[in-house]
């Protein structure tokens, strides 16, 4: 059986899958790796252990021999800066460090911090450029990784300090001690999108991870404050709107590690309400300043209810972004992808703050497999990424709970007014 192989290095581990040519999930492998907070404003990565070793142990976790191609995604932007043999001298600076603040771009901001910390550096490089140099031997970068990273490519930085660009989806070497082509990789997202369905305008693709990413499928290119507009890569004649929140995983995460896991029944209409930004936010309000605030608390209140209203905030915030948008009205359907799909919790969040229908994908890696869609496209097994819809695959749909609903819809207005 031929395969290929989409690795994913995320915020919290390193995912790996093996994929035939059908799109099923043959092996796959998680190597987590810890997230740094060393102050509010920063965080960072072991960029030797996630951004290095992490993929190379994945890979070599899927245990499959007949490998046809490899591709690598990652979260964006981040930096390192490395030595001549590709090994990282710095921590790995992540999205929303405020090391970031001090250049024309957050990009150019970690350079300079990088370069600061390690003057000598041989190279100032993304997540993907680490990866690549280490299975394949060239830093190399594709362009929508490029793109999240632009102050590094449009003469901030010194050339040489910076790796080669190349295409989506094309051969840039092979895996050292394999014969398997390795594929210049990309942003996370872009995978994503690749293989989650949402291609029809009405459609909105949240994806469910440590960062809580949104586009709706709209028709025709529009501008809204606060919010991108970028093209869709698997169909030519719609576009996407909306943008990164921090109100994800990575909320949720420390939400429950104040109120733990256990689930309970509580009343509806007594919920209290989060402001979900304990490390700011992105999307649609720039403000890495803002804190996350919990309101509306009396002695009623008790863990099950601030847990829920964590996942409810989540659920806000999408809905927030497609009214901003303008698409809301026209929304018929969410598809969820990412990690976040095997949290029932927080899908049935999502469907009840919308009030849509929650198609859950299949496969929750799936940065990892459109990443393994890309890899085909360097083997010469595809020659586009459209195709990669049909590898699209739902789970279940979860369904807007009516009496959850309407309640929330009240309180969707207080976290607005309180949000904004």
């Amino acid at each position: 059986m031929r395969v290929t192989v989409g690795i994913d290095i995320g915020t919290t581990s390193v995912k790996a899958v093996a994929a035939d040519d059908d799109g099923n999930v043959v092996a796959r492998t998680r190597i987590p790796h810890r997230v740094g907070v060393p102050a509010p404003n920063r965080l960072e990565h072991d960029a030797n252990r996630a951004w290095r070793w992490g993929p190379r142990r994945a890979l070599a976790g899927l245990h499959h021999r007949d490998i046809k191609a490899v591709s690598v995604v990652a979260m964006v932007p981040s930096l390192a800066a490395v030595n001549k043999n590709g090994v990282p001298q710095t921590a790995g600076l992540l999205y929303g460090d405020e090391r970031g603040e001090d250049g024309p771009t957050e990009i150019e901001g970690f350079a300079s911090w990088a370069l600061g910390q390690c003057p000598e550096a041989a190279g100032l490089w993304p997540a993907q450029a680490v990866a690549n140099y280490t299975l394949g031997g060239e830093a190399v970068v594709d362009i929508s990784a490029a793109g999240a990273c632009w102050g590094l490519f449009n003469g901030g930085v010194d050339k040489e300090r910076i790796p080669r660009m190349a295409g989506m989806g094309e051969a840039v070497g092979r895996v050292q001690g394999t014969d398997a082509v390795l594929d210049a990789g990309g942003v996370d997202a872009v995978g994503e999108q690749l293989v989650a369905g949402a291609h029809n305008p009405g459609d909105v693709h949240v994806l469910l991870g440590t960062t809580l990413i949104v586009w709706a499928v709209i028709p025709e290119y529009v501008e809204m404050e606060g919010l991108q507009t970028i093209p869709h890569l698997g169909q030519s004649d719609v576009a996407l709107i909306g943008g990164p929140s921090n109100a994800g995983g990575l909320f949720l995460n420390w939400a429950s590690s104040l109120f733990g896991r256990g689930r309970a029944i509580f009343n509806p209409a007594h919920v209290p309400v989060w402001v979900p930004y304990p490390r700011g936010e992105r999307a649609p309000i720039d403000d890495a300043t803002r804190r996350a605030e919990l309101h509306d608390l009396d002695l009623t209140h008790g863990p099950a209810g601030a847990r829920r209203a964590a996942y409810e905030a989540s659920g806000f915030v999408v809905r927030r972004m497609l009214e901003l948008g303008g698409a809301l009205e026209g929304a018929r359907r969410v598809v969820a992808t990412g990690g976040g799909i095997q949290d029932d919790e927080w899908v049935q969040a999502v469907a009840d703050a919308t009030g849509l229908p929650v198609d859950v994908a299949a496969v929750p890696e799936g940065a990892a497999l459109g990443a393994a869609w890309l890899a085909r496209m360097a083997a010469g097994l595809e020659t586009d990424m459209s195709g990669a819809s049909r590898w699209a695959t739902t789970a279940r749909q979860v369904e807007p709970d009516p009496l959850w609903a309407e309640a929330m819809a009240e309180r969707y207005d207080r976290f607005r007014a309180l949000a904004e």
